[in-house]
């Protein structure tokens, strides 16, 4: 009981870091048509995105190691206070480069809100424990995406679109009050060395991929020298990531993780549902704001069922699984959810009522609910309570890594079938004049076109959106298929201690 009260009196600090690192990219996620309407720049948009998730992903690793080192409180302080600077700079910005530049810094902050607060549980509440406070966080990270798309659209309505950034402010503050104060850990006997060499080969191998997925047939031909370069880059710097890790003393991704089947099939599973997961919620928005012309608050209404399904599926699964201890069943059912979800977002044009694309983004809702919770599961389940950490934030990196593919892919994809419309509606020279102020292609903009030139340039924003879709297919077949494959291995724990825990 002491160690439950300990708990709780912290755990309101740990889930508002929580809430800032989930509440940020739905929130400019919504915004981000408006944002792109006042600076310019729509062909880099993904770029806003892939720059967070970007500096997020490649400094997962390297907080967990550095908080063994020098203390998770510590580290989890510098890791907040990052985050808000980075915030305070988005706010700030005056152009679409300084804006990608700041959230990258916004996202090495954020890289170490997540994988704290999971080590933080892990360090103060025993495995057999911890379901009870992992419902708890499923809930609040439910709430942050449902609430995140309505304070956006708020925000974007009746405020300047850079209070997405300074909202985060007053959150930040009151969770590093709370920390500060609440706050108290084991003390660590045991030292840790960071694989610097490590951590560096996979930043610039990762990078290159990244780069690869967003200039790839954009900005550069695919068969271009840029792009080859790139490709040499990330095979050698992967290549030697390899070499690295198998030799490093305290490795900063142990390779001897992925000799277990499920965890490396439930890792391509979760990097898949990122891949999907970002690049619906990132390229939804702006299809209903555009093409259907809802506004920013109504546009953040309309992911709810999204949101809303993924939540409630999230929270059942959860618990069944708890009672009887299998699982299997659910990413295979997520799996054909999520095939289910972005076949029919496929099917949307410019004649698609709001009312079916809410629908559709339901059904996709519920495939992710029934993959949200289990990924994880299954990937600590897979491996000794000795590795439940690393295995933790390996799964965290892996779905961050898809999320940073798909939100590049997508754009890079977007940005050609939309000159692509362009082209058709209006022939190459003005649709390359089009597509180069396209950075003003927000409501407002798009109502004082010609109706002519409105009526072609939202065609083209309907098809190029739909057809991500199309792409995405491909990538959500491949969930079902391998979840297929995964062992039924019973989950560690007592029934009865189990059972009990859920009662309560």
């Amino acid at each position: 009981m002491a160690r439950n009260r300990e708990v709780m009196v912290v755990l309101p600090g740990l889930m508002l870091a929580m809430v800032l690192a989930m509440l940020d990219n739905m929130i400019v996620g919504t915004a981000m048509p408006r944002i792109v309407g006042e600076l310019g720049g729509l062909t880099h948009l993904s770029w806003v995105v892939t720059a967070y998730v970007l500096g997020a992903t490649v400094s997962t690793p390297i907080w967990g190691k550095v908080g063994d080192i020098f203390g998770r409180k510590t580290i989890f302080i510098i890791s907040i206070v990052l985050f808000m600077i980075g915030s305070v700079l988005c706010g700030m910005s005056q152009d679409m480069g300084q804006l990608i530049a700041f959230r990258a810094i916004q996202g090495l902050g954020a890289g170490g809100l997540m994988v704290n607060v999971m080590a933080i549980i892990g360090d103060l509440v025993p495995p057999r424990e911890r379901g009870q406070y992992q419902g708890i966080m499923a809930g609040v990270m439910s709430l942050a995406m449902i609430a995140g798309p309505l304070v956006g659209g708020f925000i974007t309505d009746h405020l300047d679109w850079r209070w997405a950034f300074y909202v985060n402010l007053p959150v930040g503050f009151v969770a590093l009050a709370l920390i500060v104060a609440k706050l108290h850990l084991p003390q660590r006997s045991a030292t840790v060395r960071i694989d610097w060499l490590g951590a560096i080969v996979l930043t610039i191998g990762v990078t290159a991929l990244v780069l690869i997925t967003s200039w790839g047939g954009n900005d550069y031909a695919w068969g271009s020298w840029q792009i080859l370069s790139l490709a040499a880059v990330a095979v050698v710097s992967l290549g030697l990531f390899v070499a690295v890790e198998r030799r490093a003393a305290d490795p900063i991704l142990p390779l001897t993780l992925f000799r277990d089947r499920n965890f490396t099939l439930i890792t391509i599973i979760g990097f898949l549902l990122g891949f999907a997961m970002f690049g619906a919620i990132n390229f939804l928005p702006l299809f209903q704001q555009t093409v259907q012309g809802a506004s920013a608050t109504n546009s953040g209404l309309l992911l709810l069922p999204m949101m809303a399904a993924a939540m409630v599926i999230s929270i059942f699964v959860g618990k069944r699984i708890t009672v009887t201890g299998t699982y299997k069943i659910y990413p295979i059912i997520g799996g054909v959810g999520m095939v289910a979800g972005v076949w029919l977002l496929s099917l949307m044009d410019i004649n698609t009522p709001a009312w079916q694309t809410g629908l559709f983004i339901a059904v996709l809702g519920v495939g992710m609910g029934f993959l949200m919770q289990t990924t994880m599961l299954i990937a600590q389940n897979s491996v000794e309570p000795k590795d439940m950490g690393v295995a933790s934030s390996t799964s965290t990196f892996f779905r961050s890594i898809g999320g940073s593919f798909g939100v590049s892919l997508f754009g890079a994809i977007f940005n050609n079938h939309f000159l692509d419309g362009l082209t058709q509606h209006f022939g190459a020279q003005t649709a390359d004049q089009l597509a180069k102020g396209g950075g003003q292609m927000n409501p407002a903009a798009l109502a004082a076109l010609d109706p002519s030139v409105k009526q072609g340039v939202l065609e083209s924003l309907a098809t190029a959106i739909s057809g991500l879709f199309w792409w995405a297919i491909v990538f959500a077949v491949a969930v079902p298929v391998l979840a297929v494959f995964i062992r039924e291995i019973p989950l560690r724990g007592a029934p009865e201690q189990v059972k009990a825990a859920v009662a309560e």
